[in-house]
């Protein structure tokens, strides 16, 4: 997969759906201030994916925020499979560990086929986490402190984002979310 296209349908994805239905209040300031790097991986299997995000990681950490405040590790080739994908989340929550970032940095996890346990495969709420690609979103932790006043709030937005795609309806939401640039 060409890079440049990966990194223009994630940037689509982000608008189109993360920023205009808000799924994510703060997405849109870094979005706008050119804050976040995409990085495109043509890794295939999960040890080269472990190279790649474990480069990832390191590259944000030592970034300045004012640069860099957040980054999505694309990676089209790997981990198709929904439960596949999930069993590398967990491990990628260890190398975070293991790298001594945590509570440095912390994984959100998108995938083309994401699936919240208790919930069937096309229920909407299912999108929430769905994005072109699997791909992983690294995210400071501080960042999040910086911008939450209140704790209480992130608690709230998943429930808040099922409630906004139920009431929008599968059909409307795919329609937004596979809707061209502009």
């Amino acid at each position: 997969m060409d890079p440049e296209a990966a990194i223009a349908a994630t940037r689509r994805w982000i608008q189109n759906a993360v920023i205009e239905l808000n799924l994510c209040p703060f997405a849109r300031r870094v979005f706008d201030g050119g804050l976040i790097r995409y990085a495109v991986t043509d890794a295939t299997d999960t040890a080269a994916l472990t190279v790649a995000l474990t480069e990832q990681l390191r590259a944000l950490a030592a970034a300045p925020a004012e640069e860099v405040e957040t980054a999505f590790l694309i990676h089209p080739n790997a981990l198709a499979d929904f439960f596949d994908y999930n069993d590398f989340v967990a491990g990628a929550d260890e190398l975070i560990a293991e790298l001594g970032l945590e509570g440095v940095i912390q994984i959100a996890s998108f995938h083309p086929l994401y699936q919240f346990a208790g919930t069937r495969p096309d229920d909407v709420e299912n999108y929430t986490n769905r994005s072109p690609f699997p791909m992983l979103h690294l995210l400071r932790e501080e960042s999040i402190s910086r911008v939450n006043d209140d704790p209480e709030k992130l608690l709230d937005i998943p429930k808040r984002n099922i409630e906004t795609l139920r009431k929008l309806g599968r059909t409307k939401l795919l329609a937004l979310v596979n809707r061209g640039p502009g």
